[in-house]
C-alpha cells in the first residue's frame, strides 16, 4: 500500500538523515572512519567491482582499506561522505603535512616554551626527535633536552621540580624488563613525571632498517661497543659519528621510524601539554 502523503518512500520526512557534505578524498587528508574509529591520511582512491574504495595510513604505518560509502567518515568531527577527486590537480591541493603526520599550520610562530620539558637519554635521540616532531614541538612550546645518560635520573627529576604546571616527560633507551633502565625508572614515582621508553639498545634502532637501505640491524656480540659493532656488521667506517649524520639524512617523515618509538614521543608530548592552555 502506498502512502498519499508521503510517496513511494515511505519514511516520515522527520525521520530522514541529512545528506552529509561530499568530501573529495585528496591525497594526505586525515579522515576517521565512522565504524571502526580507524583514523589515517588518504593514501589512494581506487575503483572495484563493489564500489570505489579509499586506503588509509595511520602514523603508525598502517594501512586499511574502506569502501566510500555514504556518511562514512568523520572530518574534524562532522560527518561526511568521501569522493573521488576529480582530477589528478585536485589530489595535490591536499594540506602540506609535517614529519610526524600532523597538519601543517603554515605561518604559525613558536609558541613560548612551555615550563614542562621532554628529556631523552643522548644527542643523538634529541636530533631525531627534532627532524620528525620539530614544527609540532615548536608550535606546542615544548623543549626538548639531552641528558647524556639516565644514571643519575631520580637526581635530575628533582633538580627539575616537576609540578602540574611544569611536567616532565622522559624517553628512556632499551627500557624492558630487567634492564639497568628500568630499574632506574623505577625509582620516579612522581605523578607529573612520566618515564616511558623503546626496546631498542640505542635509538639508531629505532630507523626502519628499509629506510638505511639495509635488510636489518646487525647483532652485536655483548661486551662490544654497540654502535662501533654496527658499523663493522655494515661494512661501514668505523666513525659513529658520520653512521649517525647517514642515519639521520634517511629519516624523512614518521614513516621511517618504527611504531615503538612514534608511539612513545606521541605519548610524552600529550603528557607536557596537558596541563589547560590558557
Amino acid at each position: 500500500m502506498r502512502s498519499r502523503q508521503y510517496g513511494p518512500d515511505l519514511t516520515p520526512p522527520w525521520k530522514k538523515t541529512a545528506p552529509a557534505p561530499e568530501v573529495p578524498a585528496e591525497a594526505d587528508l586525515v579522515v576517521e572512519e565512522v565504524t571502526t574509529g580507524f583514523c589515517g591520511a588518504v593514501i589512494r582512491c581506487e575503483k572495484t567491482a563493489q564500489g570505489p574504495v579509499v586506503t588509509l595510513e595511520d602514523r603508525f604505518g598502517k594501512h586499511r582499506v574502506f569502501p566510500m560509502e555514504p556518511r562514512g567518515f568523520l572530518l574534524e568531527g562532522r560527518v561526511v561522505t568521501l569522493v573521488r577527486p576529480s582530477s589528478p590537480a585536485a589530489a595535490r591541493s591536499a594540506p602540506a603535512r609535517t614529519a610526524s603526520g600532523s597538519v601543517a599550520v603554515p605561518g604559525a610562530r613558536a609558541r613560548v616554551a612551555r615550563a614542562g620539558r621532554i628529556y631523552v637519554e643522548g644527542r643523538h635521540d634529541a636530533e631525531l626527535v627534532e627532524r620528525v616532531w620539530g614544527d609540532d614541538l615548536r608550535i606546542e612550546g615544548v623543549v626538548v633536552e639531552y641528558l647524556e645518560g639516565i644514571d643519575d635520573l631520580p637526581a635530575i627529576v628533582a633538580d627539575f621540580a616537576p609540578a602540574p604546571d611544569a611536567r616532565l616527560g622522559v624517553l628512556v633507551d632499551h627500557l624492558v624488563p630487567g634492564s639497568k633502565e628500568s630499574r632506574i625508572a623505577e625509582q620516579v614515582s612522581d605523578p607529573c613525571v612520566l618515564v616511558v621508553g623503546h626496546p631498542y639498545i640505542d635509538v639508531w634502532e629505532a630507523v626502519k632498517p628499509s629506510a638505511v637501505g639495509i635488510r636489518a640491524w646487525p647483532k652485536v656480540p655483548r661486551g662490544q661497543d654497540w654502535k662501533t659493532g654496527v658499523c663493522r656488521g655494515l661494512g661501514w667506517p668505523e666513525n659513529t659519528g658520520a653512521a649517525w649524520q647517514r642515519i639521520l639524512a634517511s629519516v624523512h617523515s614518521y614513516r621511517d621510524l618504527e611504531p615503538a618509538l612514534l608511539g612513545r614521543v606521541e605519548e610524552l608530548i600529550d603528557f607536557v601539554t596537558d596541563v589547560g592552555d590558557a
